[in-house]
């Protein structure tokens, strides 16, 4: 015998199913904890090839933000992620005599592009976009130089966001909503996925100078030899200790619960 069915009692649970269907989908976007999917097996270094410079250079998801001159002779492009410390080391040490010495003088020009490690690089990454190009930059520079502040496991890390994008002029409301974006997140998703797939970029900080991939430590004086230049001798007192190779960042050593994912 089939009991008769409720019309109320069907149309509110159509409506419970519904919501419930809705946060699947969004969840499916947005909270992923971790490191992101690779989707392809790594290629060793020896075996990667520099890709076509129109391609690198073509338009893609999101615009590139550039600093320096139009006419610039060398362009450098740098893919990173915000969790990244030998990114924050480039930013912080490197990047600002690059800037003084050819950026600024017209020589050179830089794109920095996305490829987040994790949510909370992706986070980060949104911040920055949602800044205004005018304040990209000055945003990526403060998030990277006080990345050991919120570059933490568990919700902390979004909390700790909240505070520098405070201090940069952002309401709690309009951080909310940037995090909310889904467009924005799949967009500097798909410009890491076009990286890896395109331009075999596996580990972060990678660089290229007009289409060609930076080899060295990312210090100046590789710059300088991939502007043709003889690098400049730093002075013994002038030595880093530790600036011995670094082990590049790895997209797969992401901590699975380092970063909240952006929505939440």
């Amino acid at each position: 015998m089939t009991e008769t069915a409720n019309p109320a009692r069907n149309k509110t649970l159509l409506m419970v199913l519904g919501v419930v269907a809705a946060l699947i989908i969004a969840a499916g976007i947005y909270t992923y904890r971790g490191g992101f999917d690779q989707g392809s097996a790594r290629v060793a270094s020896k075996d990667k090839v520099d890709p076509d410079v129109a391609v690198l250079m073509a338009p893609g998801p999101l615009p590139d933000i550039v600093m320096g001159s139009a006419d610039a002779r060398y362009t450098i492009v740098e893919y990173a992620s915000m969790t990244c410390p030998h990114c924050a080391q480039f930013t912080t040490e490197v990047l600002p005599e690059l800037k003084t010495k050819y950026i600024d003088s017209g020589k050179a020009r830089y794109i920095l592009r996305e490829f987040p490690l994790d949510n909370l690089a992706a986070a980060a990454f949104m911040l920055a976009r949602c800044s205004g190009e005018d304040r990209y930059y000055p945003m990526v520079d403060a998030m990277f130089e006080t990345q050991e502040s919120w570059a933490v496991p568990g919700a902390d890390g979004k909390e700790r966001l909240l505070q520098i994008a405070r201090q940069a002029g952002m309401s709690k409301e309009q951080f909310d909503k940037c995090l909310a974006d889904q467009d924005l997140f799949k967009k500097i998703v798909e410009t890491r996925t076009i990286a890896n797939d395109k331009f075999q970029v596996d580990s972060t900080p990678t660089f290229f100078v007009n289409g060609k991939r930076l080899k060295g430590d990312h210090q100046l004086s590789d710059f300088q030899r991939a502007f043709g230049e003889t690098p400049t001798e730093r002075k013994p007192d002038e030595a880093k200790p530790d600036e011995a190779k670094p082990d590049e960042a790895k997209p797969d050593a992401a901590k699975p619960d380092q970063s909240p994912a952006p929505g939440q």
